[in-house]
């Protein structure tokens, strides 16, 4: 055996733990998600499928474990069936490990800083890094102005809170606008929506969804829970403006049935519009009307909602996540809002779609509705370049706010 020979013989030991050691400092980012805050609103689903899907395309390899807040309904099994890969960190024992694995926290997209106190729990307990991707904000209380100055980047989801987070001083060294990362739910149950449609007389035909709401969510109904005070008052609020909001989005069901001669499916967002929809958009119809429309009156998880979404010729929607979900997907939205749903309606007139945002406080009727709802229906090449330009800008905004997390992760 020549000397040359033994010299390598003798450094492949070496050599092997070099190279073992490189392939370790080498390994996959590893991201923990705080997200799924409720199961009762399709929505609230989708924040988290629309965020792995931002972070698996935009991250190549990224390892991510879900620190949930609720997967109840069989959204876990969902979100297994759709992300195999996909960790939870849903019990003590799989917190403290993912405490221990995890690179980087990323509180995800919601109606606020939802995780706040399991931020600051990650804060104090491992020193590493944070942020926070796609929230509305309109107030901050001491301990919740500790985790946002903290945060490497705080992204808002419309520009009224990037306002008021600049202005209220906040010290984080990014705050700028991303929208919310149900844009980029792409989940869909194909075989349930064709099963739902053909037994339904929409397969193949060209209908459009209307989603209702009130304007508070009767969260004592939905989870059988008795009154407070301040429900009664919600409550109070519903029954007085009830009738007015929904008469303004019945008059478009009417004209999108007898003007556009399509059909209609009345469905939920959340678990507590399907007997809003019948009592509110379906049973006051007239019944040429009511004989092209369809009632959902069951709740659906979101991936079947969006396949059906995806078979439709539009939403006109009171509820704001099923338009999110759709123009994600290409499906063209309106959304009528009133004062209640905070400043996330924004949203719309923020990536360019301020035409399909109607003010259901402002409207004296439903005929600006009425006019935009035929317009979006029939203008096919108007609306395409509408919701191309739309899907571009939320892309182009989501995709940046990604690279700002990829460079706080190792390489």
């Amino acid at each position: 055996m020549t000397a040359s020979r033994r010299h390598f013989l003798a450094a492949l030991p070496g050599l092997a733990a070099a190279v073992t050691a490189a392939a370790q400092d080498r390994r996959q980012p590893r991201v923990l998600l705080r997200s799924s805050w409720q199961t009762v609103n399709i929505g609230d689903i989708a924040h988290t499928p629309g965020m792995i899907a931002l972070l698996t395309e935009r991250v190549p390899g990224v390892e991510l474990t879900l620190w949930p807040g609720n997967l109840g309904d069989g959204v876990k099994e969902l979100l297994t069936r759709h992300f195999p890969q996909l960790r939870f960190a849903d019990t003590a024992d799989a917190r403290r490990e993912a405490f221990d694995r995890c690179d980087f926290l990323l509180h995800g997209s919601g109606p606020s800083l939802v995780g706040g106190r399991q931020v600051a729990e990650w804060k104090e307990k491992t020193n590493k890094p944070y942020g926070v991707l796609g929230i509305t904000l309109s107030a901050a209380d001491a301990a919740a102005r500790a985790v946002l100055d903290g945060a490497r980047f705080l992204y808002l989801r419309d520009s009224g809170s990037v306002e008021w987070a600049r202005q209220a001083g906040l010290r984080c060294p990014v705050i700028d606008f991303a929208p919310d990362a149900a844009f980029s739910t792409t989940i869909r149950d194909a075989a349930g929506a064709e099963t739902y449609l053909r037994a339904n007389g929409l397969w193949n035909e060209r209908f459009v969804c209307f989603i209702p709401r009130l304007r508070y969510t009767p969260y004592w109904l939905i989870r059988n829970t008795p009154m407070t005070d301040a429900d009664r008052e919600k409550d109070r609020t519903n029954q007085r403006l009830k009738e007015s909001d929904h008469a303004k989005v019945r008059a478009a069901l009417v004209a999108v049935v007898r003007d556009a001669g399509m059909k209609v499916l009345v469905c939920p967002e959340d678990k507590s519009h399907m007997a809003v929809g019948k009592e509110m958009l379906i049973d006051p119809l007239p019944a040429d009307v009511r004989a092209k429309v369809v009632w959902r009156e069951h709740y659906w998880l979101t991936d079947l909602a969006l396949a059906v979404y995806a078979r439709s010729a539009g939403l006109v929607s009171m509820d704001m996540h099923s338009p999110i979900m759709a123009v994600g997907n290409g499906i063209p939205a309106i959304h009528c809002r009133f004062a209640e749903q905070t400043s996330k309606g924004r949203m719309w007139r923020d990536i360019g779609l301020g035409d399909w945002l109607f003010d259901l406080d402002e409207e004296r009727d439903g005929s600006r509705i009425t006019a935009a709802a035929l317009a979006m229906l029939r203008r096919d090449d108007d609306t395409r370049t509408r919701l191309m330009k739309a899907q571009a800008y939320v892309q182009e905004r989501q995709r940046a706010a990604v690279g700002v997390l990829a460079r706080q992760l190792p390489a």
